[in-house]
């Protein structure tokens, strides 16, 4: 499998041979996955620690649902459900050793945490408590002081695609060509990375499944992942509970979407991902490793 490159904290990774999980905590009111579970800020901690303890290499927390027809926050209301989890989990992992003989599928670094927002202002904070990834859903689009802040603080940045925002994205979403259209948004974005001063090397790209997409337009995005790939920069995908996997199968029950996201964790390893966006880590991650087992052979 060919070499993929990131840079997160000062240091490469090589995410080739060896794909990370990203576990989700949301800590809204509203999530469409986990309703509010992890609100507060006991419970997200707790929960964060449970998630680094099963596998998860990234932490990525989030404080306003993106979910299809959410309403938007303010930067204040996000950051005050956020920067408290982050500064609290960053002690945390901190205060843990690092494993100096990692477990199977374990890293021997700590975990990494990374804030979901598309607001400029709340990456500053989160930042600045201990988060070293930025994941834009909108890419860098929505908030023109994000990609010089990214330049800035020298952190890593996920640009993910969606069409429209969570308040219009499913209202009938359309492409002439969803794959060339994702492609060149990355490419166009990359570009802007990279005139704001971004390390190329810090960058990675989400085609953002479920978000301004229909059922074919997933599948054909997941079906074509070669075409996405800019410059080597590595890819996130996050399938993880997603309505599409109940049209799939026919079911509307959230639980009978575990198995269906477990099994494209690991097809999808295998066609090249290299960073997957889940809820259910220790199913993910077992899921990781054994198709590595075999694809790396």
């Amino acid at each position: 499998m060919r070499e993929t490159l990131w840079k997160i904290r000062g240091r490469v990774e090589d995410l080739a041979r060896r794909g990370w999980i990203m576990g989700v905590i949301n800590v809204t009111p509203d999530s469409f996955s986990d309703g509010g579970e992890y609100f507060t800020l006991e419970n997200a901690v707790e929960y964060g620690l449970e998630l680094a303890a099963e596998g998860a290499d990234i932490i990525d927390i989030g404080g306003e649902s993106t979910r299809p027809g959410a309403k938007p926050i303010g930067a204040e209301e996000e950051m005050g459900r956020v920067i408290p989890v982050i500064g609290r989990l960053t002690e945390e992992i901190n205060a843990q050793p690092a494993l100096a003989t990692p477990r199977p599928g374990r890293r021997s670094t700590r975990t990494i945490i990374s804030i979901d927002t598309s607001k400029a202002e709340v990456a500053r904070a989160a930042i600045e408590a201990g988060a070293s990834i930025v994941n834009d859903v909108t890419g860098g689009r929505g908030d023109a002081e994000m990609m010089p802040l990214i330049a800035e603080t020298d952190v890593t940045f996920i640009i993910m695609h969606m069409q429209g925002n969570p308040q219009t994205m499913q209202l009938e979403p359309r492409y002439v060509d969803v794959v060339a259209e994702v492609a060149d948004f990355f490419r166009q974005q990359y570009e802007r990375a990279l005139e704001c001063g971004i390390d190329p090397m810090a960058i990675a790209f989400d085609p953002g499944i479920g978000f301004g997409k229909t059922l074919a337009h997933n599948l054909e995005l997941l079906a074509n992942l070669d075409r996405l790939r800019v410059h080597e920069r590595p890819l996130v995908i996050g399938v993880s509970r997603k309505s599409f996997l109940g049209k799939l199968i026919g079911s509307n029950e959230m639980r009978d979407r575990l198995g269906p996201a477990v099994a494209l964790t690991a097809l999808l390893r295998a066609r090249g991902v290299n960073v997957f966006r889940v809820h259910d880590v220790k199913e993910h991650a077992n899921a990781l490793r054994v198709a590595e087992a075999v694809v790396m052979q």
